[in-house]
């Protein structure tokens, strides 16, 4: 048998403060790069960059088109381009 019971209301959350839209979904949001991969196609080739993304796990990540994520997140690739200089003038000086 149910019993009626009372609800304590310090225990409420206020909704305001979760990022949740209306349709209960949220944006991930990549905050690494942990692998680059080319795959060679008959006429080009289609790069590929494994992405890990905030609340997940490594096991979880995700391979998504390099293109497409230097479009929408720049910073993830600009250590990057920053080590391949630093290596292009070490080579450049022997």
């Amino acid at each position: 048998m149910l019993k009626k019971s009372m609800g304590d209301p310090s225990l409420i959350i206020p909704t305001e403060n979760i990022g949740i839209k209306d349709s209960l979904s949220y944006e991930e949001i990549p905050v690494q790069v942990l692998d680059r991969h080319v795959r060679k196609l008959r006429t080009k080739e289609v790069a590929s960059v494994k992405v890990l993304s905030r609340n997940q796990f490594v096991e979880e990540t995700t391979w998504e088109a390099e293109e497409d994520m230097k479009k929408r997140y720049p910073h993830l690739f600009e250590s990057e381009e920053n080590a391949d200089q630093g290596t292009n003038s070490l080579l450049s000086t022997l």
